[in-house]
């Protein structure tokens, strides 16, 4: 290419960040002449980088050649690989089902068990209902239909009747009907595919996300291992580590130590960190807080001066608790929504009344009011859940959420009684204010429970060494200086 032929590419999104909010009224497409590889001449392709809200980061690409008229238009995640794979099991039984939105990223697989039919990871990744997920295989498996009839009769009748039962499944009743569901399989060791939850924020009784460990031809597909290095050493690389009780113990102490020194000279603890928004450097701040009647915790605070952002959490100290507990209080007026509360970032958050389930691990640990409490659980909701805006949802389904929105609203101003409010910690790090203290709260019942299998390893408790961890304490408070 000549000096004169040379052009400057424009800059992807220029901006204070890479990846941007889709906002209809401000789109940010970059566009970029390329080849069309139909007729060989130069065609326009549009990329946009943009976030589906409460998911992740995406490339959106359309490719249009004015000379040919060929377009083409596909989605790239632009996430780095989750920590681990992500399966969604879909049952199907009604139109609405037929709606819900599907990010499929190329390294994803999709399946109808019912069907016998699992269509491996494509060359691309689309954005697109599960009707079109469905309308897509029925054409890729009917374009050479006319060939196979004469080639390999069984070939095709084999297809025929598969397609038979793709088409019947577009075809699904408004209402459920018996023997016509139907289940969706989408399976991504990445963790970058994503299926719309049609009820949220609460679960969706249709939907069943699991995750799980990626295996070593999945790792090696992916690029995250190398085919020709020894299987012993990799594995040794990737292989989660067993965790030494006396070690992380001893580690938590020094964390906890220097940060209660620097609360009592009230210095604030600031150490670098990343942005989870822009992936600008910023720092995040941490100090200790002493809680009356329950324990001490680490508040720690981020600020991105580059985009904005703002978040905070509360870390608990101390040990792990041999049981779990919860917490059921009932507020009975305007008092009770001032009553101080620890949501550990290991608890479950209820409110019946409101129809509001928030699973462990939303939203982090946070420390505030219960008034506190439902309002950024209400921003959350109203800024992140993803397909409510714009025009990928229905109306009334975009109407339901905003009543929830408004009922919400409704609770933390004071104006809906009584509420049950269930805090239900496995690590039992959780607090709710006892305003009667020391004497018990009539309207507050705290249960202790054993943790089950499942929770445990959740929160990696089945994996701690504590082997021979007496006979090493022991042998640390006799050596010769050891302090009592």
């Amino acid at each position: 290419m000549s000096k004169d032929s040379e052009q400057e590419l424009p800059k992807l999104n220029a901006g204070n960040q890479l990846f941007e909010d889709l906002d209809a009224d401000n789109i940010s497409a970059t566009e970029i002449e390329s080849l069309c590889m139909s007729c060989h001449s130069n065609g326009i392709t549009k990329l946009l980088l943009t976030r589906i809200p409460h998911f992740k980061s995406i490339i959106i690409m359309a490719f249009e050649c004015p000379h040919c008229g060929l377009k083409n238009s596909e989605v790239q995640s632009g996430e780095a690989v989750q920590e681990k794979g992500h399966r969604y099991e879909v049952r199907c039984s009604t139109k609405d089902d037929l709606s819900r939105q599907v990010v499929r990223n190329n390294t994803a697989s999709v399946s109808f068990p019912e069907f016998d039919f699992t269509a491996p990871p494509s060359t691309n990744s689309i954005l697109t209902t599960a009707e079109g997920l469905i309308s897509r295989f029925i054409d890729d498996l009917s374009m050479d239909q006319p060939q196979r009839k004469d080639a390999a009769p069984e070939v095709y009748q084999a297809i025929e009747a598969l397609l038979a039962k793709l088409r019947g499944a577009l075809e699904l009743p408004e209402q459920e009907e018996e023997g016509r569901a139907f289940t969706l399989v989408v399976d991504d060791p990445t963790g970058n595919s994503y299926v719309e939850n049609l009820c949220a924020p609460k679960a969706d009784p249709n939907m069943k996300v699991s995750y799980y460990e990626r295996t070593r031809e999945q790792m090696i597909s992916l690029g995250l291992l190398n085919p020709d290095a020894e299987d012993d050493a990799q594995q040794q690389q990737t292989k989660r580590p067993r965790l030494d009780a006396r070690a992380e113990m001893e580690a938590a102490k020094k964390v906890t130590r220097a940060v209660r020194e620097a609360s009592e000279s009230n210095e604030i603890i600031t150490f670098p960190a990343n942005c989870s928004t822009c992936n600008a450097p910023c720092d995040t701040r941490m100090q200790m807080v002493d809680i009356p009647h329950f324990q001490e915790v680490i508040i720690m605070s981020t600020t991105c001066d580059q985009c904005g952002y703002k978040s905070n959490e509360v870390k608990c100290g101390g040990a792990i608790s041999a049981q779990g507990k919860r917490i059921t209080l009932t507020l009975e007026d305007k008092d009770d929504l001032s009553r101080d509360i620890l949501k550990s970032e290991t608890s479950s958050f209820k409110v019946p009344e409101l129809d509001l389930d928030m699973f462990a691990g939303t939203m982090g640990g946070k420390f505030t009011t219960i008034e506190g409490l439902l309002r950024q659980v209400h921003e959350e909701l109203d800024r992140k859940v993803p397909f409510l805006d714009g025009d990928s949802t229905t109306v009334e389904r975009r109407e339901k959420f905003q009543r929830f929105l408004s009922k919400l609203d409704s609770a933390a101003d004071g104006q809906i009684f009584p509420l049950t409010l269930i805090l239900d910690d496995p690590m039992a790090h959780s607090y709710v204010q006892n305003i009667y203290a020391p004497d018990e709260d009539p309207n507050m019942v705290a249960e202790d429970y054993e943790r089950s299998f499942e929770q445990n390893e959740e929160l990696g408790l089945n994996d701690i060494n504590v082997d021979s961890y007496d006979d090493s304490e022991a042998k640390a408070a006799a050596a010769p200086g050891a302090s009592s």
